[in-house]
């Protein structure tokens, strides 16, 4: 049987974002994906207009009848929209432990439509943190995250370091909202710092990068590669589809 990927994230309508680009992430890397929907949108390119929230009893037992099946080698967390869903999501995956978790702490589409709840930010940080292999804030989701200012490679250090003092493991803060000719990410693994770099692809075409991006870091550590690999493959990855999707715009 195919190694198997989880996310437990939401539905994008327009195949974009969300668990439909985690599921094509997955299989770009030859990993079997399995799903836990945590809310309905209906979105496109342009913006969210409504979300409907999975009963947090729901999203739970979704995701029991996968672990009651199947074996996990990895999960990500995507938009997890409320403070309930997480609660429920870090309650049972403290009962129920894969062997790695990436926690992408989505907050906001690229659109600027807001996918977490105020309120929720606290939870993710107390309850979720704690079990990830790897947090892949964006640098606004960093700053949310940390109460600091994160908009330049100092601060993106900092940020990664006060992620990890929270209890992730390890903190990839993606830089691609900073400016220059580079798209760089920052990652603190508790031991030392690593920067990713890649050319920077000048596009509009942007949505769903982030879930590209960790959940592509996902099929590579379900794949057993070390965590520095799995994300430098996963910034390989986006930086080709970004410059696919500008080619093909």
């Amino acid at each position: 049987m195919a190694t198997l990927a989880l996310t437990v994230a939401g539905s994008d309508s327009s195949g974009g974002a969300g668990i439909q680009a985690d599921l094509l992430t997955f299989a770009a890397f030859g990993v079997r994906g399995a799903s836990v929907v945590t809310a309905l949108t209906a979105q496109n390119t342009r913006g969210v207009r409504a979300i409907v929230p999975v009963a947090p009893e729901f999203v739970v037992q979704q995701l029991d009848a996968i672990l009651d099946d199947v074996a996990v080698a990895a999960a990500k967390t995507g938009m997890l929209h409320r403070a309930a869903v997480i609660e429920a999501v870090a309650e049972r995956l403290r009962e129920r432990p894969v062997p790695h978790l990436v926690v992408d702490p989505v907050m906001v589409a690229t659109t600027g439509a807001v996918l977490l709840e105020p309120e929720a930010v606290a939870r993710l940080r107390a309850r979720l943190l704690p079990l990830a292999t790897l947090v892949t804030p964006n640098l606004h989701e960093a700053e949310v995250l940390t109460g600091r200012a994160v908009s330049d490679p100092a601060e993106m250090r900092a940020a990664a370091r006060a992620l990890v003092e929270m209890g992730a493991r390890a903190a990839l803060v993606t830089g691609g909202h900073l400016a220059g000719a580079e798209a760089l990410d920052m990652l603190y693994d508790g031991r030392g710092f690593r920067e990713f770099r890649a050319p920077r692809i000048a596009t509009r075409h942007t949505h769903g990068t982030g879930c590209a991006l960790s959940a592509a870091v996902t099929a590579g550590l379900a794949l057993g590669q070390p965590l520095d690999e799995a994300i430098a493959a996963a910034k390989r990855h986006v930086t080709a589809a970004l410059g696919a999707r500008e080619t093909s715009a």
